[in-house]
């Protein structure tokens, strides 16, 4: 429990928000993180034994990457200098870095140097970091929230290990909570609030795994209560929606989670799952996703998996987007809701997709075939005296439009790209192939790579 000094005069922390005053200060009182912080995981015994390596944590908001940073400097008994990607450039590395030197040399202590949303980093920044964590005059462990891998120079995290932290559960929240009614002083004085495990428990929902939002929330409740009833405060399930009004949806646009979110938009209407569909739209709409980002990957599906089996879609996807240019939002979200649907609902089928993955190929592959003659345009006299357009034949002249001719350049002749599939109407376009390519379709000719 935080305790002010001798003299009864409220220390600085007491001043602190509820999440900095019940900061865990050993291994033992972190909640969550078992994977790797469990008592026979190796980072466990590497730290108990003394030893850290630099590091990267990589995790959602509020899952503990600042506060096991601080744990770690104290196991180790090293000095730590923070600082935030944002704000920090390289003067400010350079001045850590002379510091890092005076502690080694002078009081034969290590340094960790936390950056805290080192992803913000430029190229030049990280390089600077280089040769210091290389030789060891600082232990860097860096907190980011988004994926390492796209973020970090390639040379950064050849000297780094990135430890994956993942969100809290709600039970975990529900820990940490429960701990910060029993420990914080500023949250135990008289006269003492009730609050029961229904308020907690939905606190812990409304966070999202994010432990800072829930003490914060808590926080916020218990302040409120003792302003409605100074003698006796109560937190309800209600009064804790009342004073959050809306969970806050983690959402970031620019990063990772918004890539993982269309993806699994995407999948979802591939596997013909209208409510998946549906709930992975509206967690974009509700995180404030450009809703014309999400049309237009909308637009692509529609050639990309539904392609031939339905050509109408793309049609739909087309008339969608214009409808919510139209009608804009947030009318238009059930626009949508219904071209999403609609997608679910559609047979499916890739031939287009693997088709233009095919001919893209053979046409990267360094060849460039002429024009066959009698496909190429004969606009001058002296072009039809070089035989060009000669013997080609009209396919109007001929009954059902349609005569055999030869298409491709003479050198991948019988090449077969396109492979449509028994699939909603694209089964009509494969009969209908078969019969005027038997020679290809029956047996395919050769076929590129794929």
């Amino acid at each position: 429990m935080n305790e002010d000094n001798d003299l009864g005069i409220p220390n600085a922390k007491s001043f602190a928000p509820l999440p900095e005053r019940i900061r865990p200060i050993t291994l033992s009182e972190i909640v969550g993180q078992e994977e790797i912080l469990g008592e026979e995981k190796p980072l466990r015994k590497l730290l108990e034994g003394g030893k850290c390596p630099s590091m990267i944590f990589w995790g959602p908001p509020g899952c503990g990457k600042t506060t096991l940073a601080l744990v770690i400097s104290k196991l180790i008994e090293a000095e730590v200098i923070t600082l935030s990607a944002v704000s920090a450039g390289i003067k400010d590395l350079k001045e850590v870095f002379e510091k890092a030197r005076q502690f080694r040399n002078v009081y034969s202590r290590r340094t960790i140097l936390f950056i805290d949303e080192i992803h913000r980093f430029n190229k030049s920044q990280q390089d600077a970091l280089l040769p210091h964590v290389e030789n060891g005059n600082v232990i860097l462990i860096g907190a980011t929230t988004e994926n390492p891998s796209f973020e970090v120079i390639s040379a950064l995290l050849s000297r780094v290990h990135v430890i994956v932290l993942k969100s809290l559960s709600e039970e975990q929240i529900f820990q940490i909570l429960l701990r910060a009614l029993k420990c914080d002083s500023q949250l135990c004085r008289n006269p003492e609030i009730e609050i029961g495990a229904p308020a907690i428990s939905l606190m812990a929902l409304l966070s999202a795994g994010d432990a800072r939002i829930a003490l914060n929330m808590l926080e916020s409740c218990c302040e409120v209560a003792r302003v409605v009833s100074p003698t006796s405060p109560e937190i309800s399930p209600e009064m804790v929606k009342e004073v959050i009004q809306n969970k806050s949806l983690r959402y970031d646009k620019g990063g990772e989670e918004h890539y993982n979110l269309i993806s699994a938009l995407h999948k979802s209407m591939r596997g013909s799952d209208p409510d998946a569909s549906l709930y992975w739209l509206y967690r974009m709409i509700e995180g404030g996703e450009d809703c014309h980002f999400i049309l237009r990957r909308m637009i692509r599906f529609a050639s990309e998996d539904v392609g031939m089996a339905e050509p109408f879609a793309l049609t739909q996807a087309m008339s969608a987007a214009q409808a919510f240019d139209y009608i804009g939002p947030p009318e238009g979200y059930i626009i949508m809701a219904q071209l999403a649907v609609y997608l679910s609902a559609a047979p499916k089928s890739n031939s287009l997709y693997l088709a233009e993955k095919r001919v893209k190929q053979e046409i990267r592959s360094g060849h460039e075939f002429p024009v066959p003659i009698h496909l190429r345009n004969a606009p001058t006299n002296l072009m039809k005296e070089q035989g060009y357009g000669l013997a080609y034949k009209y396919p109007h002249d001929f009954p059902d439009g349609f005569v055999k001719e030869t298409y491709l350049p003479q050198e991948i002749s019988g090449t077969t790209f396109y492979f449509p599939k028994a699939q909603g109407r694209e089964k009509t376009t494969k009969e209908r192939f078969h019969l005027l390519w038997p020679e290809r379709y029956s047996s395919p000719g050769k076929r590129t790579k794929e």
